[in-house]
């Protein structure tokens, strides 16, 4: 499943760049996502924690940066875990592109996913996996922007995002706003009068 997200992060594009060097930080920024051991060459050891309805699922694997890009600010990293009790596997080739918004002073995140999914989590349909994700998306940013910050402050950003299952009222509540705003659109275009010339 081909997934597309973008959002901007009120610091310099340079600034971003160097955060995505710690690798275990940016993990941080997502809920429920913490890489708990370093295995050498840019490859991580991790786990995911997501509620999705009434399944909870305890994603364990592993996570490897393919590339790193500091000319154009492009990251791309492979991702495979598997739930703890059996219940499903996912795989991730994730490409993030970094680039100045905002008059330089703000950087768009464009993020590209391939995720697969099986098992408990397979059951989900495409349209809401995306909303998911794209809730994911936003709150990854809001707390990326705050660990930035605190970085520049001098503060301890670790203090700030403990990895935590990714609530599924919350989210679940959220997509499902996404979701009847999609219908909505669908269903209530604005009517054009035709053309009497």
């Amino acid at each position: 499943m081909l997934i597309k997200q973008d959002f901007e992060v009120s610091q310099p594009v340079d600034k971003v760049w160097a955060f995505f060097q710690d690798v275990p930080a940016v993990a941080a920024c997502l809920p429920g996502a913490a890489l708990t051991e370093e295995l050498g060459d840019d490859r991580y050891g991790g786990t995911v924690l997501i509620r999705m309805g009434p399944v909870r699922l305890s994603f364990e694997g592993t996570a490897a940066i393919l590339e790193r890009d500091a000319t154009g600010r492009r990251m791309v990293v492979d991702a495979s875990g598997a739930d703890a009790r059996g219940r499903g596997n996912a795989a991730l080739r994730m490409t993030a592109t970094l680039a100045p918004a905002g008059g330089g002073g703000s950087t768009r995140v464009g993020v590209d996913m391939d995720l697969q999914l099986s098992g408990a989590a397979a059951q989900y349909g495409r349209g809401m996996v995306a909303d998911v994700t794209s809730v994911l998306m936003r709150d990854f940013a809001t707390t990326m922007q705050s660990r930035i910050s605190a970085v520049e402050r001098g503060l301890d950003p670790g203090a700030l995002a403990r990895a935590r299952p990714a609530s599924g009222l919350a989210i679940g509540l959220r997509a499902m706003w996404l979701a009847l705003g999609r219908v909505a659109r669908r269903f209530f275009v604005p009517y054009t009068a035709p053309n009497a010339g």
